[in-house]
This record gives C-alpha cells, sequence and structure tokens, in this order.
C-alpha cells in the first residue's frame, strides 16, 4: 500500500508542477514596432556572428552556397566508421554529409530500451509539438502542450490518429550523462533530443551550422539536398541561421513548386547507433519510421567547408 501511495503521490506532484508551469512567452508574439523587431534581429544576428567568429551570417551564409557549387554531385550519403577528430575535421572540410558506425552504440543510452524512459524518467517535464506542426514548424506560434514524459508516452501509446505528438528540440539534462559526444568541434551548443514514434516529422529547413546528429534508438529516413539549391526550394527564413522549405520531398508537388524539379534530392537511412554529419547550409527533411530517440549538437564556430575562406571569419 506504501509503495502505491508513494507512486500516486509522485505522479501528483508531477501533475502539479506542469500545472504551475506554463510557457514563457514568445518574443515574436510580443507587441513591437517594426522599428524595434528590426533592432533585435540585427542584434541577435550580431551575437551570433560573433559567437561563430564570422564576419556576419549574410556573409557566412553566402560563403556557403558559394562553396557548394563546387562540390562533387552525390547521390548517396557515404559510411565510414569511427573516426577521430583529425580524422573528422578532414572529411569534413570537403564539405559533404557523410555516416559514421560503431560510435553512438557505445553510449550508456543506446543500451537502455524505451521502457526506461517510464520507469526512470517519466517525472521529466517535456513540451510536445502537436497538432499540425509540419506546415507551422517554423512560426511563431506553432502549437505546444507541456506535460510530463509519462503523460507524453501515454498520448503516444492512446494513438489519436493523425501527426503524431512530437517531442522535438529539446534539452533533456537528465539524459546527457548517458551520451558520450566526441570532441568533433572546438565549440558546440548542448544536445538536443528528438523521440516520438513512426511517422514523426521534421519538415525540409537548413541550419546555417555545421551537425552532427545521433540515432539512439530506431530508424529515420532523411532527405538531403546541398545549400546552393536553395533557389529551387522556395527558402523561407525563420532566423538568420535557420530556413524552412515548404516542398515535401517525399510528396513532391511540382505543380506548386515547379522549380524544385532541379533541387538535387536523395535519401539517406540512419540506424540504431550512426551518426550522420550534415554540413552548415545543407537541406534535410527527418521522418522517423520507428519508435526513435535521436539526439544533436550544432557548433558554434566557421563551418568546416569554410576553412578555405579566411576572409568569412577567423580559423578554428
Amino acid at each position: 500500500m506504501s509503495v502505491e501511495k508513494n507512486a500516486a503521490s509522485r505522479e501528483q506532484e508531477a501533475q502539479t508542477r506542469v500545472a504551475q508551469r506554463s510557457p514563457p512567452p514568445l518574443a515574436a508574439s510580443r507587441p513591437t514596432s517594426p522599428e524595434d523587431a528590426i533592432a533585435r534581429k540585427q542584434a541577435r544576428e550580431q551575437r551570433d556572428a560573433q559567437v561563430r567568429g564570422v564576419t556576419s551570417i549574410g556573409a557566412m551564409r553566402n560563403a556557403i552556397k558559394r562553396v557548394a557549387r563546387d562540390l562533387p554531385v552525390i547521390t548517396a550519403v557515404p559510411r565510414l566508421g569511427v573516426l577521430d577528430a583529425k580524422a573528422f575535421r578532414v572529411q569534413a572540410a570537403r564539405g559533404l554529409p557523410f555516416l559514421i558506425s560503431g560510435m553512438v552504440e557505445r553510449w550508456p543510452l543506446s543500451a537502455l530500451t524505451p521502457q526506461t524512459l517510464r520507469e526512470r524518467f517519466s517525472h521529466l517535464l517535456v513540451r510536445a509539438r502537436v497538432g499540425d506542426y509540419i506546415n507551422t514548424a517554423f512560426a511563431a506560434d506553432r502549437a505546444m502542450q507541456d506535460m510530463t514524459m509519462l503523460e507524453y508516452l501515454d498520448l503516444v501509446a492512446a494513438g489519436a490518429g493523425g501527426l503524431p505528438p512530437y517531442l522535438g528540440n529539446l534539452e533533456l539534462r537528465e539524459l546527457n550523462s548517458l551520451c558520450y559526444w566526441p570532441a568533433y568541434f572546438s565549440k558546440m551548443g548542448p544536445p538536443r533530443f528528438w523521440l516520438g514514434p513512426a511517422g514523426t516529422v521534421t519538415p525540409l529547413h537548413c541550419d546555417y551550422d555545421d551537425n552532427i546528429f545521433a540515432q539512439i534508438w530506431g530508424t529515420k529516413r532523411i532527405f538531403l539536398a546541398p545549400p546552393h539549391h536553395d533557389e529551387f526550394l522556395y527558402p523561407r527564413e525563420a532566423n538568420a541561421i535557420l530556413f524552412g522549405s515548404p516542398f515535401d520531398p517525399e510528396a513532391p508537388d511540382f505543380d506548386t513548386f515547379p522549380l524544385a524539379r532541379q533541387a538535387s534530392t536523395f535519401e539517406c537511412i540512419v540506424g540504431p547507433g550512426d551518426m550522420l554529419y550534415v554540413p552548415a547550409g545543407w537541406y534535410h527533411q527527418v521522418r522517423a519510421l520507428t519508435f526513435s530517440l535521436s539526439a544533436n549538437r550544432w557548433a558554434r564556430a566557421v563551418p568546416y567547408a569554410l576553412s578555405g575562406e579566411p576572409s568569412v571569419g577567423n580559423p578554428r
């Protein structure tokens, strides 16, 4: 009886914490003048450039696309073995994506199972993407719902139909000690976690930072397109280092997006234990084929593909 009471008490405490916690206000939704919005955007871009050691974010974006025009055309992502930091940087300087085998499977988190989330992490507070989070992926007011990890797992298990709820781009710090990230970048952002069942999707977009993506549980399908093909992908700016595309490479609508016929897209399957390097500026769309847990980290420095472009910023 005492065990049941303790469990009920913990669950009640978790529900109380969720009820008391309100989402932080979205800066984009606050009343502001056009001048204030422009000033905030410029200040953010200056901070972003300073963190990355580049002259400006715009110059970095343009250089990434310029360099990409000289890349060889690829139709598949090469798979490599475990790389040390030096070998990784040599490979990354080529400006092309690649897979690394044999590294993530060594992580303690990889040895656990999804049931662990219920047994050890049910109390974690999470924020789920709900509703039509594909067409509103880069909107400031997209639908989000706060809950505990247990409530999220129960919501997934209920299978209400439509897009399944998705835990995307979250800092789950309690999981950090179970992941052994290689020192591939001199400066990295914090680990971000992505959790959800089959059918969760992150639509086509590009980040203007180098990215290492670790597939911990499950399998995902990723479509990729090179940076300079953004001219065919109808990009929309979410912020200076994040651009989304309304084009869906899984269900191409060439009547609505005729230029997309010229975009070079190809598919990559990542499975448990895989690590994918996505160079800055490469467009990618991600779909979970099974229940999946992934994690990634973005570099906060000059992209490796720009190693031969000293005018963009300071060398690493």
